[in-house]
């Protein structure tokens, strides 16, 4: 049976009996003189709940200190929702290195990124230095130049054929002069391997603009992760991991005034009006257009 440390110091507990209520595995539950006591421990999924939960900090588990963690405060919600609206795709970077206070808390940041299940298997591969960058820009580029000419290859061909003459113009058509890159893997037995990869660089990415940093979601450096398998020795993704996505950053060229101006996206509210039966067409259909893909 796994030791969790789950410890309550009654002086400060009240018995309020939120850390069990909270505790989505039922690992808790109240003892004879109504304090909180891990009665399964084997369940544990170590999200720390209950010791976010108490109200008085009477509560530690997995060796943490209650009185180490931050307090919550709130959040400005029209300043977050600017935030979402003026994020843009950034394709233009100064040739420097970010400061190095900013990188890491760039870093540090990524420790509290929700995952599927509570299981944390994200390893995360940073290029954080600009001239390992151009190192790496320069290899994929003249890689991608004799996949599509000397050595053809298929997945290649399909993705970047149509970039050719700007790859042999020297055009940096993947990594747009970004000084940095960020490759999220994950186990492949993660139980929610890409969208922990997805989730982890939308907090990334957000975050990353508040401090002032250009972020570009990258698809072509993410082929290139997967067709050319040296880029994952070099990134020094473990074995076992797949890499997911790629997000290239830096610091920025331009800044951008104002936000843009989209369409609406469709938003519908569900009536109770009681659940149809389908026919067999609108079942297939249904199920074709929930699994393809």
């Amino acid at each position: 049976m796994q030791d969790i440390m789950f410890k309550v110091d009654e002086s400060k507990c009240i018995h309020c009996g939120l850390c069990v209520k909270d505790c989505i595995a039922a690992v808790l539950e109240m003892d004879e003189n109504n304090t909180p006591k891990a009665s399964a421990p084997q369940r544990c999924i170590k999200c720390q709940h209950c010791l976010a939960i108490c109200p008085v900090g009477a509560i530690s588990i997995l060796g943490k200190n209650p009185d180490d963690s931050e307090k919550i405060y709130a959040q400005n919600p029209d300043m977050i929702l600017n935030l979402i609206k003026s994020r843009r795709s950034d394709r233009q970077y100064k040739n420097e290195n970010l400061n190095p206070e900013i990188m890491n808390k760039l870093k540090d940041m990524l420790s509290w990124v929700p995952t599927g299940c509570n299981v944390h298997k994200l390893h995360f591969s940073f290029i954080d230095d600009v001239e390992v960058m151009n190192e790496f820009r320069s290899y994929v580029n003249n890689k991608i130049i004799s996949a599509l000419t000397k050595k053809p290859i298929k997945i290649i061909i399909e993705k970047f054929s149509g970039y050719l003459k700007f790859f042999l113009k020297g055009d940096d058509v993947i990594f747009r002069g970004a000084p940095h890159m960020l490759v999220v893997s994950n186990a492949v037995n993660a139980p929610c391997s890409k969208e922990d990869a997805d989730i982890a660089l939308s907090y990334f990415e957000l975050y990353a603009q508040s401090l002032g940093v250009g972020t570009c979601w990258c698809g072509f450096a993410d082929t290139c992760m997967k067709v050319f398998t040296e880029l994952c020795e070099y990134m020094e993704i473990p074995e076992g991991y797949k890499p997911e996505y790629v997000i290239l950053f830096g610091p920025k060229a331009v800044n951008y005034s104002r936000t843009i101006q989209p369409e609406k996206s469709p938003v519908v509210s569900a009536k109770k009006i009681g659940f149809e039966k389908l026919t067999a067409g609108k079942t297939i259909k249904r199920y074709f257009w929930n699994f393809f893909r």
